[in-house]
């Protein structure tokens, strides 16, 4: 059970979105790429369920790894869990269910899977401690609780620009209003403490964004986001910026992922809970 009985995932505010160039950018992400911490645990027939799949790349590659294990992907949000069908679809994954699901009430009696997953969640939702207790609940003696997530005061880029210094400042008092943590990785371990585990083990890793193919992405998203995702709407409605700014980070996002020395580093920070 959560501590707070009237939070929902559903009620939480997702900074992001799912705009189209938000999806564009998640379906970058692997398990190759976003859950390296994990893979030494899979095994073959392992049950898993993975909160919060999103578009389900690393989900589906996750399926793979734990055939003929079930997988049980789960989000808030009708449309993405079809273009996750979709992807396992495309992929042959036949091990693979899809359900609408709340992280803090999860529709699944104890110890119910092996492995529960999770990327890139908990830095968003306003009760991140209730979250890993009910993921602890479903999760079976012996199993793991795996999640990460990224920190915003701990990325780093060059070369320099102000309007990217805004962009950082604005995506922060934007995650802070929606009662979000936007620095997640440094607060995983305290998280996990307050949440009652006991065995744990802290990694960290890094993308890092400096080739062509990769300012590419990584650049080539956000000039779309900026402007058109739910965070450039709710920057605007909370007065952090103006439409006429938020077309200067686009353009910044533009500039840098076009510059032969550009650089970009995200930060992680990993846990594998042990359920004893």
């Amino acid at each position: 059970m959560t501590d707070n009985p009237d939070a929902t995932a559903a009620s939480d505010t997702y900074t992001h979105g799912h705009h189209e160039s938000v999806l564009r950018g998640h379906s970058w992400r692997t398990a190759e790429n976003s859950a390296g911490y994990l893979l030494a645990h899979l095994e073959p027939g392992l049950s898993l369920l993975d909160v919060g799949c999103g578009p389900g790349t690393i989900t589906a590659d996750l399926a793979q790894l734990v055939a003929p294990g079930q997988v049980t992907a789960i989000e808030v949000n009708d449309d993405i869990l079809s273009k996750a069908a979709n992807e396992a679809g495309k992929r042959g994954a036949t091990n693979l269910t899809f359900e609408l699901g709340d992280v803090y009430q999860l529709a699944y009696a104890d110890d119910s899977f092996d492995i529960v997953h999770a990327h890139q969640v908990l830095q968003h939702l306003s009760d991140p401690v209730a979250a890993l207790r009910e993921m602890a609940r479903v999760t079976r003696p012996g199993g793991i609780v795996a999640v990460r997530d990224a920190d915003y005061a701990g990325m780093s880029w060059a070369p320099a620009d102000q309007r990217l210094d805004f962009w950082m400042d604005t995506y922060r008092k934007v995650a802070k209003q929606n009662q979000a943590e936007p620095d997640g990785a440094r607060h995983l371990l305290s998280w996990a403490l307050e949440a009652g585990f006991d065995d744990i083990t802290p990694s960290a890793d890094a993308w890092v964004f400096a080739t062509p193919e990769d300012r590419s992405y990584w650049g080539g998203q956000w000039v779309d986001r900026a402007v058109a995702s739910d965070f450039a709407r709710q920057a605007v409605e909370y007065d952090f910026a103006t439409a006429e700014e938020l077309e200067q980070v686009s353009a910044a996002f533009g500039e840098w992922a076009a510059k032969p020395d550009g650089w970009f580093v995200i930060v992680h920070g990993e846990l594998i809970c042990r359920i004893s």
